[in-house]
């Protein structure tokens, strides 16, 4: 029996920011967190720099190309089925315009509006950085 604790999970992410306003996508009801609000992005495949990762899934989830992305933190949570490791990414889109192809929808919020919608709690550290650097 494999433990799922054990094995951790990398994710990248994007802090995709425009007019001082950062672009959030909303969870598909079906998938794990379903329904809550995140930063895009996903998980790594094998052999996939994350920055690759982050290109890969923001091309996929929301058809854009990105600037080169700028790592910003990383945070590691553990939920009762498995544990993640997050790293977050600033960087802007280079080509495209965002659409919800793989989420619910997209907003894109001031950093005092953050704390209205409802993350995953693996993002907790993270909103409360972006909302005190205002």
């Amino acid at each position: 029996m494999t433990d799922n604790l054990s094995i951790v999970v990398q994710v990248a992410a994007g802090l995709i920011v425009q007019d001082g306003r950062y672009l959030i996508a909303r969870r598909k009801a079906h998938v794990h967190l379903g329904g809550l609000w995140e930063f895009p992005g996903g998980k790594r495949e094998a052999g996939e720099s994350l920055e690759e990762c982050l290109r890969r899934e923001l091309r996929e989830e929301l058809g854009i190309e990105i600037t080169p992305p700028i790592r910003f933190r990383v945070f590691r949570h553990t939920y009762p089925e498995q544990s993640v490791e997050l790293h977050f990414f600033r960087c802007a889109i280079h080509a495209g315009q965002a659409r919800a192809l793989d989420c619910e929808e997209l907003r894109w919020v001031a950093p005092e509006e953050l704390a209205r919608f409802e993350f995953p709690a693996a993002d907790r550290s993270l909103l409360e950085e972006l909302t005190a650097a205002r």
